[in-house]
């Protein structure tokens, strides 16, 4: 009997130290799992990703420099209000906010995501009088086609800048497009960031008139500015800053440019910022113009293909245009909220003005 029941016991133990094993492998097994995949990159995330190193050139002569603080980048409303008529003379003054930010928006097909940069003046200035004109305002940036790949972030394949009203086209160094009913303009160049673990594309403006290209088509010329793209904004300690950090803003946010297109203090017409002759503009110069400057839905090269502001409301249109593309670029969006008003873009544009930025 007494055997019997050590050997019931014994079971019991046996049965017992089995579970206790079986569950502790089971949690050694779930510690050392690998972790679920993560969910699909934010938009947010995949524009700070693509965001470019920006050099911006400085000039900080002339009466309409304000020490070179016309060249900084910020936003449409850095003196607190969305009135792009006051923007000029409010430049420089205090209270204002010259802390470094850029417009992006995210357009997508199931091939490619379309990523637009917006970089934001509140003059465009010269400092000599001999045919050059001023305005308030001054909007220009770049295009980024990046093909979904099956990577986190893709891999980008060309780019489209604005200078003033003129597109010009690049491609990195081993991409799948080359040029189309466009020549490709140069190489797209990248370089680390100090503030992420990415290599991002590098882009320049011009001091004064701040038309964009590739890096160094344009690049610093005496003092500049760096920036890279970040969560926060930074304002530039002195015009040869090489290290400000700029903070991206979504066009299409809930209260941004996009649901501010019809707000006539902000916007003259289509994709046109208000802007007007008022305060020193023009002043020892050829002329001031009002009314000059463009939001991405308001871009045009009058010389090529595509329409006013198909950049950014119809950049797979674009880029078929622009670039010879490998079979199977996708043409329908999945996500394009300037779509919407597609229509009214399209009619609106064949009576806007010409784009004179």
């Amino acid at each position: 009997m007494r055997d019997r029941i050590s050997r019931g016991r014994r079971s019991r133990m046996v049965r017992a130290l089995t579970a206790v094993g079986a569950a502790a492998t089971l949690a050694a097994a779930q510690l050392v799992a690998p972790a679920p995949a993560s969910a699909a990159v934010s938009r947010a995330e995949l524009a700070l990703r693509w965001a470019p190193i920006h050099y911006q050139d400085v000039d900080a002569t002339g009466a309409h420099a304000l020490g070179g603080q016309s060249d900084y980048i910020t936003t449409v409303d850095f003196d607190g209000d969305l009135n792009g008529r006051n923007n000029w003379d409010r430049a420089g003054q205090a209270g204002t906010s010259l802390a470094a930010h850029a417009y992006y928006s995210v357009v997508e097909t199931s091939t490619h995501w379309y990523l637009t940069y917006l970089f934001f003046h509140p003059r465009d200035w010269t400092d000599h009088p001999f045919f050059e004109t001023e305005h308030e305002n001054d909007g220009e940036g770049v295009l980024l086609a990046v093909e979904r790949d099956g990577s986190t972030y893709g891999a980008l394949r060309g780019a489209v800048t604005v200078a003033h009203s003129d597109f010009y086209s690049y491609t990195p160094t081993g991409s799948t497009w080359s040029g189309g009913r466009e020549t490709v303009d140069g190489t797209l160049q990248f370089q680390a960031s100090p503030h992420d673990s990415f290599q991002h594309p590098v882009t320049a403006q011009e001091a004064q008139g701040h038309g964009l290209k590739a890096y160094p088509q344009y690049t610093i010329n005496g003092d500049g500015l760096v920036y890279y793209p970040s969560t926060v904004g930074e304002t530039p300690s002195d015009g040869n800053d090489r290290d400000v950090r700029y903070k991206l803003v979504d066009i299409f946010a809930a209260d941004g440019l996009w649901a501010q297109r019809a707000n006539s203090t902000l916007f003259a017409g289509l994709g046109t910022f208000a802007g007007d002759t008022s305060g020193d503009c023009g002043s020892g110069t050829w002329s001031c113009s009002a009314n000059s400057a463009n939001a991405p839905w308001g871009w045009d090269d009058g010389n090529d293909l595509p329409a006013r502001g198909e950049l950014a409301s119809d950049p797979a249109k674009l880029s078929v245009e622009y670039f010879t593309t490998p079979a199977g670029l996708s043409r329908t969006y999945t996500y394009n909220p300037y779509a919407g008003a597609a229509a009214e873009l399209a009619k609106a544009a064949k009576t806007a003005p010409p784009v004179v930025d």
